[in-house]
């Protein structure tokens, strides 16, 4: 029987280098010259995940706003599809104010 791990010990399947905060907000996401709109579950500063329903495929990208004031606009790339759930997404934001104010909103969410 291997050794019982520590309770504090970081999971094997657990790639995060930072722990996701809770956040439900609304997501408008442009792909193509569709507009879709989604629910973020949870955010971290480089990724989230996005309830919506049909999901899109692993390696799509799109452009989206997060709702918060002001709008965060982020380039987005789905990673992994939960089907009938959503999509967990990595993102990168082309302006550096948008940084700093993720920074203060990840300041303030509860941690899961």
């Amino acid at each position: 029987m291997p050794p019982e791990l520590p309770a504090n010990a970081p999971s094997e399947t657990e790639r995060r280098e930072f722990n996701r905060r809770k956040l439900v907000g609304a997501i408008e996401i442009e792909w193509g010259s569709s507009k879709l709109t989604g629910l973020v579950r949870d955010i971290g500063p480089h990724g989230m995940f996005v309830e919506l329903t049909p999901p899109l495929w692993v390696g799509a990208t799109f452009f989206a706003h997060l709702a918060v004031d002001p709008p965060l606009r982020l380039n987005c790339t789905v990673r992994r599809v939960e089907p009938g759930t959503g999509i967990a997404v990595t993102f990168e934001m082309p302006e550096e104010s948008g940084k700093a104010q993720l920074e203060a909103l990840l300041a303030q969410l509860p941690k899961l």
